[in-house]
């Protein structure tokens, strides 16, 4: 009977994203604190990244984790924000079928690669502070490298997997989206056909990109306040604290917030929350990332001196 009723709905070809559409009075004002953060995401991040590629004293382990990061969380800002940006200046609010699934695609894959990235930098982290001795040995280039490279692929095949179901399904009758970007669950409630073995394998695979890194992430953070908490000295012990209390907080709130969207149950009370939660996963994470782990670190701040100062005398010649 479900299927006859699909066969009189009319095949849709694009979304309306709604958006914001529910605070339609502050479109303005949203606009500008959604530009002021791209702004900063990308100037954050893009200045890491400069660092970590001309900067000699940075070519290490942990500085080319870093400007991994900043090149992910780049382009992860921008698959969702410029189109969000541009919808508050022009209100068009459609989006093609396929270009939803390939805004998710890609939405999807940087989220999954920085969950594994983040992981292999708490590893190193782990090896820096509890390890130090083996250091070198443990986390060679080598290494390095792999994990890199890993946190990329497997990123790109889990989702390309997940990518390659959703081209299956048809959408059809009602075509409003109540939420920012293409996002799994709010495109699935739309679909005519049986969207259950997708949302199985979504499932499954948010499950891989989520839950073994945490888990990964905790445990070297235990390891480390515990080393951090044998340091003699007072000072150093509040400095180092602080730092990875940081680290920790924001890693939380990343990987708190996907669990919740992606893997508890599809409540209606969560699904008005769940806005609000990719927030946090979406925007404000690239923002923070880049203040919390490199531009707070003492290598970082004076490599960004020395490219001032040559800079400023290649100018003043």
């Amino acid at each position: 009977m479900q299927r006859l009723e699909w066969v009189n709905q009319t095949i849709i070809t694009e979304f309306i994203l709604l958006g914001f559409g529910e605070v339609r009075d502050f479109q303005i004002l949203l606009f500008v604190v959604f530009l002021t953060v791209y702004i900063m995401t990308m100037a954050g991040n893009l200045i890491i990244l400069a660092l970590v590629v001309t900067d000699q004293h940075l070519h290490t382990p942990m500085y080319l984790f870093l400007g991994n990061l900043s090149c992910l969380e780049t382009c992860y800002s921008s698959t969702i924000l410029p189109r969000m940006l541009a919808s508050f200046l022009t209100e068009n609010q459609s989006v093609s079928v396929w270009g939803c699934i390939v805004q998710f695609w890609a939405f999807g894959f940087l989220a999954a690669t920085e969950c594994y990235l983040l992981a292999a930098m708490s590893y190193d982290r782990y090896v820096a502070i509890c390890r130090p001795l083996h250091y070198s040995v443990l986390m060679n280039f080598k290494l390095c490298l792999q994990l890199i490279a890993g946190s990329w692929f497997g990123g790109f095949v889990i989702n390309s997997i997940l990518l390659i179901f959703m081209a299956q399904l048809t959408f059809c009758g009602h075509n409003v989206i109540e939420h920012f970007f293409c996002d799994f669950i709010p495109m699935t409630k739309l679909t005519c056909s049986d969207a259950h073995q997708v949302e199985l394998l979504s499932a499954v695979l948010s499950s891989l990109c989520t839950l073994p890194p945490f888990i990964l992430t905790i445990t070297s953070y235990v390891y480390i306040i515990t080393a951090i908490l044998g340091i003699p000295s007072t000072t150093g012990r509040q400095k180092a604290f602080s730092t990875c209390s940081s680290h920790l907080i924001v890693v939380t709130i990343f990987y708190g917030t996907l669990i919740i969207v992606y893997l508890l149950p599809d409540t209606t009370e969560l699904r008005e929350l769940n806005k609000g939660f990719s927030v946090f996963y979406t925007i404000l994470t690239p923002l923070v990332n880049p203040y919390i782990y490199s531009l707070r670190n003492k290598e970082v701040k004076m490599a960004l001196g020395r490219a001032i100062r040559k800079w400023t005398n290649y100018f003043t010649l």
